[in-house]
Order: structure tokens, then sequence, then C-alpha cells
């Protein structure tokens, strides 16, 4: 088993994240997470959210590290990692009651962001959440100095990369069948996106 990966912002957001999912995946059954990264938000959120099986899901180079975090924890309520690479891998068959996803929108291309939204529309159960968590723009303006900076260093790494604004990513949305239900202010310039299934809610269906 490889040395567990660490990234440091999940230990910084976790809290807040966490006092955002608890309260809207309290009647959820099962919920698949886009981009698991180092596997570390699945192992803490899942440990306190035991009525939840959480399906981790990655590009297959990331999955030895969160194989290791998954190994480390041994949560009877955390799937093992499938591959999903938005653009070329299979979307589970499995339907969800939530999805969610933490700093990834800004990394990925305008194309990765496109197929997220229509995958995560396909995969939703109706009345189903789509929790995405990160910096945004809002009418093409930036929140913050930091961002705006953090901004221009993405583009410099890879042009299709930077932060979205919340107007192109409604269009996404509504496109795939989803409604922007809540925009909740995180630390640190951030937010979370709830996103909404439309359709009656079918938990445990």
């Amino acid at each position: 088993m490889p040395d567990r990966p660490f990234a440091e912002s999940c230990v910084e957001n976790r809290v807040p994240i966490f006092a955002v999912l608890q309260p809207r995946l309290c009647d959820c059954r099962h919920l698949l997470e886009i981009g698991s990264g180092t596997g570390q938000h699945a192992v803490y959120f899942a440990a306190d959210l035991p009525h939840l099986v959480w399906q981790t899901s990655d590009r297959a180079e990331n999955h030895p590290g969160i194989m290791a975090w998954l190994a480390e924890a041994a949560l009877p309520n955390v799937e093992p990692p499938v591959d999903l690479d938005v653009l070329t891998d299979d979307w589970p068959a499995s339907r969800f009651d939530a999805v969610f996803s933490a700093n990834t929108a800004h990394i990925m291309s305008t194309a990765a962001v496109e197929a997220m939204f229509r995958g995560v529309g396909r995969v939703l159960r109706p009345g189903g959440l789509f929790l995405l968590y990160g910096p945004f723009n809002y009418d093409g303006a930036y929140t913050s100095e930091s961002n705006a900076r953090f901004d221009a260093w993405l583009k410099q790494r890879d042009p299709a990369m930077g932060i979205r604004d919340l107007g192109w990513l409604t269009g996404l949305a509504a496109n795939a069948g989803l409604a922007l239900t809540e925009d909740i202010e995180m630390p640190v310039n951030n937010r979370t996106l709830v996103w909404q299934r439309s359709g009656p809610t079918e938990h445990g269906a």
C-alpha cells in the first residue's frame, strides 16, 4: 500500500464543508463523490455520516492514494473508487441521492465541466442534490483579489482551467435538469453551490 497522499486544503476546509453537508444529506442513502483526490474528504465525512454509502471516484492514477486512506480508515460505508474521468469514462450505472465535488470545476477544462454537469444530471435521482464546493465568479467578476490571482495562476498552468462563472454554470445545470437552490458563503472566498434535480424526491427508491 503506498503512502497516503496529503492535501492541507482538505484539513482546512473539512469542518465548514461538513457543516453544510450534514443537514442536507441526512435523508440521503447513496452519494457519489466526483474527484475524490487524496481520499481525505471521503473518510472524514463518511465517518460522521454512517447512514450514507459514500462512493469515491477519480481518474485511475489517483486510485492508489485514495485506497491508502480507505484502508487506514476501514469504514464500512465508503466504497473503493471507480474510474471516472468525466470526459472519457463511463459513469456509474447506479442512481444517487446526492453528488458531491470539491475544488474540481476550476481545474477541469471547460469541456470537462460541461461533461460533469451532463453526467450529474443522468446519475442523480429526481429530487437529488449536487453540492459543488470551490471559488466562483459572479457576472464575470471575482469575489476577491486572491481569487483573481488564483485564476491567473490556473490559466498560466493551463488556459483551459479557471474559476467558473455562476451564470455559465447555471445554464449547464438547467440543461441537465438541475436548479440552483442554495449559494452558501464559505471561508477563504469559496462557496458551496447546491443544485437539485427536477422531479419529486425518491430517497430509498
